[in-house]
């Protein structure tokens, strides 16, 4: 298992620099070094004040193969959401004070916010930021074994 940090909950009391016995909390970017962590070691996550650190495993599990059931209830939801958001723009469009306006901009994006964890926790969506590009770069650049999948990468870079 692996620290992390989630930077958005840190609140900057760094009780975590003072108890890692291996400095692997006190980096500049802000995220703590997995060469230096320890496996065993839950010093830093017991430390933190604000919950923003926390063990994740090294490796998960493959992502099960989706059933007809599990695609089908995936599509309903979608159109929920498509359908909650409509009537969310609605609501802004046709607010009659700036409160329900602002309502309605706010449920819209906790719809937009909903639906995309539910399709990233079910494996139908993938980070597409730039530090998700040049993971993906980074793996192509570098020799792998041959049970690599190259071309799937390379399809996924094209994707983004």
């Amino acid at each position: 298992m692996r620290a992390v940090r989630n930077i958005r909950l840190c609140t900057k009391d760094c009780l975590c620099l003072y108890v890692c016995p291996t400095g692997a909390t006190n980096t500049e970017n802000g995220q703590i070094d997995w060469d230096k962590c320890l496996d065993a070691c839950r010093a830093c996550v017991d430390a933190c004040p604000s919950g923003a650190i926390c063990k994740v495993p090294h490796n998960y599990p493959p992502q099960q193969p989706k059933t007809d059931a599990v695609i089908s209830a995936m599509n309903r939801l979608s159109r929920s959401k498509g359908k909650q958001r409509q009537a969310a723009r609605a609501m802004q469009a046709q607010g009659n004070s700036p409160i329900a306006r602002q309502l309605g901009q706010a449920l819209e994006m906790s719809v937009i916010v909903t639906a995309e964890d539910l399709a990233r926790e079910a494996g139908y969506m993938l980070p597409q930021s730039s530090e998700a590009r040049a993971f993906l770069e980074k793996l192509l650049d570098e020799e792998q074994g041959a049970e690599f999948p190259a071309d799937a990468a390379r399809e996924l870079l094209n994707r983004l």
